[in-house]
């Protein structure tokens, strides 16, 4: 295992790009010591204030409004690619051409030809290149997969995951990229695709994809007179609005080797609900649960204890679980924990693949963010056309 300390940077300044800083600047603090502490390097982004915001808060030695001087610079070993999924190829083909290690953000790429092509570049270097699917990374979700696999739930026969936001109801958030590029390019790209990760992550690989609806219920939005932060906007409008091209949301139905069926339903226009993942398994012996609000705990019913005091049983994620010891400072239950860490877990994970150390499972490659896409592209070729009653 090489000893040898890598410079990182980090590629869009922005509200993943933040986690994704954060992570660096922690990944050297969880499991095992061997690792080299990573040099923070650089923040790039072309709205400066962005980046001035992120370097000083997380410890980066500096700036760059151009992504290509990150590229360029002999002391960044990693990038992490964290802006608009348009501009993923360009940026991904050139750190990997240059002979960075690249984490690419999902979804890897706004097109199949663009995610071949990226995966194409990987094949022919020897750097890891890693999309970051985050949420196999939580300890609960890990722990629910281990009963799966060794426990007493046996295998899934129906698994129901809902992700529902809110960050698109009001008409009035400012347009951005996340409103542009056709069918499949919302909140199915979006979050979406992570939904259909975890479901493969858990159920194995989908084998199809039936009775797919979506709709666009905010069809114009408002211009930005400024760089709009995140989803929340937080920027002066003008009066001139611009379609919107994709879904707020959408529906379908998939099916998975073995015979199990997945239920999925995603909103970016669910009132009230900021970041509401949930995850339904229902197997041969039992049940598991899921929710994104309540990230430190699981719910569970199986054969276990006897009928007069079975039932649904809250387990609180502890050291006995996937990632928790030593991964967090305070690693017992019901201290907390959340997406935040994940991504400390997925940088740990990702520096670990380049030093060649073993310590986590790794991250998944660039084939692997094609996979994705093509499931989502499957999804959009599954809409229904309604039936008028």
């Amino acid at each position: 295992m090489t000893r040898q300390p890598l410079g990182v940077a980090v590629i869009g300044a922005g509200m993943v790009g933040r986690a994704h800083a954060n992570a660096y600047r922690n990944a050297a603090t969880v499991y095992e010591l061997g690792l080299p502490a990573p040099r923070l390097v650089a923040v790039a982004d072309t709205h400066e204030p962005f980046a001035t915001d992120v370097a000083a808060r997380y410890g980066f030695e500096r700036t760059e409004a151009d992504w290509r001087a990150v590229i360029d610079a002999p002391d960044v070993d990693a990038v992490t690619v964290a802006v608009a999924n348009n501009l993923h190829r360009e940026i991904v083909e050139a750190a990997l051409a240059a002979g960075k290690h690249v984490l690419c953000e999902k979804p890897l790429a706004p097109s199949l030809a663009d995610a071949q092509a990226m995966v194409d570049a990987a094949a022919a270097t020897d750097r890891v290149a890693a999309v970051g699917f985050t949420f196999r990374r939580s300890p609960a979700i890990n722990a629910i997969r281990e009963q799966i696999r060794t426990g007493g739930l046996g295998r899934v026969r129906h698994i129901v995951a809902n992700y529902f936001t809110d960050y698109g109801v009001d008409p009035q958030r400012p347009m951005s990229w996340r409103y542009r590029g056709g069918p499949g390019s919302g909140v199915l790209a979006d979050i979406g695709s992570h939904l259909v990760d975890l479901a493969e992550f858990l159920c194995g690989p989908t084998t199809g994809v039936q009775g797919a609806s979506m709709s666009t219920l905010i069809t114009s939005r408002p211009k930005p007179l400024g760089v709009a932060v995140g989803h929340a906007g937080g920027v002066e409008l003008s009066d001139e609005h611009a379609p919107v091209e994709n879904e707020d949301i959408c529906t379908f139905t998939t099916t998975y080797a073995g015979g199990t069926l997945g239920t999925f339903s995603l909103s970016r226009v669910a009132f009230g609900h900021a970041n509401t993942l949930r995850l339904e398994l229902f197997c041969e012996h039992g049940t598991a649960t899921f929710d994104l609000t309540r990230p430190g705990e699981f719910g569970i019913i199986d054969g276990t204890p006897g009928p007069s005091v079975n039932g649904a049983r809250q387990v609180l994620v502890g050291p006995w679980h996937p990632y928790v010891a030593r991964g967090l400072p305070m690693d017992f239950p019901t201290v907390g924990h959340g997406q935040n860490d994940f991504f400390v877990f997925q940088a740990r994970a990702f520096l670990d693949q380049i030093a060649g150390a073993d310590h986590l499972p790794p991250c998944p490659d660039l084939a692997h963010g094609l996979h994705n896409l093509r499931v989502l592209d499957a999804v959009v070729s599954a809409t229904d056309k309604p039936v008028q009653l």
